[in-house]
């Protein structure tokens, strides 16, 4: 029996999937203008890396290629109030579970029946607590239980972007505006797909001209910043996120063009349906180096981070190996890393 080496890194282990980023490459604010973020291309074929801009992805994109994008479209899901017997809270919500409860993050200590307050004569009631931390809330409005739908136009009043916490700051104007892909049409996400963040208008229609394409809608959850904290990483609770594809973009999934994603929540809700042949409801798949793609050929992503789901996807085209190989490259080479940092093209 071959005996492993120390330098090895088996994939089912959590820390494989470890490494260490200087916190100077952590991009707290967005390039600007967006695609000239840098790209760095992978070649599976022969494992040669290229350095290039955002804005040239074009000229890598293999010409008879299919592109499938994420359309969701982040909601300002950070509410700040207080408990109506006192006492500041934060609350984020993370995603409804139908039409009037709603899941969410609390902020500060609340139990059953517990009222929360806020701007707007917008109020909650707190109606049960999950051992995962979460919290199952019902808002109103005057009185009045919301609907999700109803509740969306008031946290665009008095609600904030719910940027993650390792951007270390609290939102602004530009994040309304930066943290959007230009394509977003369907509200429902509490965090960007962040590898559409790179495609400005005129980038999107230029590639688009060129590519046959279609969209598919998975609303980002918190759970997508939830790190691996099983051993084994297939101990994992993968976190589940609802889920729509649309004729076009089932038509596209069932064709004979090899297909890129644009991002790890594309890529999810691709290989979730090609696994179930759903076409909505909640999609809970994890991708990792045991359990590759089946459909999807090629993949845009940004730089995640260490020991989470998103980087063990990653590895589930590439490899344990050569994921560390990549990610040295580009931490050598001063790559931005995270949500509004640069984009990697695997091919």
């Amino acid at each position: 029996m071959k005996k492993r080496r120390l330098t090895d890194r088996h994939p089912l282990l959590t820390s494989s999937y470890d490494y260490e980023l200087p916190e100077e490459l952590i991009a707290a604010f967005p390039v600007s203008p967006r695609e000239h973020a840098k790209l760095l291309v992978y070649n599976r074929d022969d494992r040669s890396i290229t350095h290039t801009r955002f804005d040239k992805i074009d000229d890598f994109l293999p010409e008879n290629c299919a592109i499938v994008f994420n359309d969701t479209k982040v909601i300002k899901a950070r509410l700040y109030g207080h408990k109506a017997s006192g006492g500041a809270i934060e609350l984020l919500i993370n995603r409804p579970l139908d039409a009037y409860r709603i899941n969410v993050y609390v902020r500060g200590r609340v139990k059953e029946g517990t009222k929360l307050v806020f701007d707007r004569d917008l109020a909650a009631t707190v109606v049960k607590l999950h051992d995962d931390g979460s919290r199952e809330v019902e808002f109103f409005l005057n009185g009045q239980r919301l609907r999700f739908e109803e509740l969306l136009p008031l946290l665009d009043e008095i609600g904030h972007i719910p940027l993650p916490p390792y951007l270390g700051r609290e939102d602004n104007s530009e994040d309304e505006r930066e943290y959007q892909s230009v394509f977003a049409r369907r509200e429902g996400a509490v965090a960007a797909p962040t590898a559409s963040l790179h495609f400005s208008d005129e980038l999107f229609d230029a590639v688009c001209a060129r590519h046959p394409h279609a969209f598919v809608t998975l609303h980002v959850g918190s759970g997508t910043f939830k790190p691996v904290e099983a051993e084994i990483i297939t101990d994992h609770p993968m976190h589940s996120e609802y889920f729509h594809i649309a004729q076009d973009a089932y038509d596209l999934i069932h064709g004979d063009l090899p297909l890129l994603c644009v991002g790890t929540t594309s890529t999810r809700t691709v290989e979730y349906h090609v696994r179930t042949g759903e076409r909505e409801g909640e999609a809970n798949l994890f991708l990792h180096p045991n359990n590759p793609p089946q459909r999807v050929d090629y993949l845009l992503t940004n730089f995640h981070l260490p020991q989470s789901t998103l980087l063990m996807l990653v590895a589930s085209f590439v490899g344990v190996e050569e994921t560390h190989r990549i990610y040295a490259e580009a931490i050598d080479q001063k790559y931005r890393f995270f949500s509004y940092g640069d984009a990697m093209l695997i091919l």
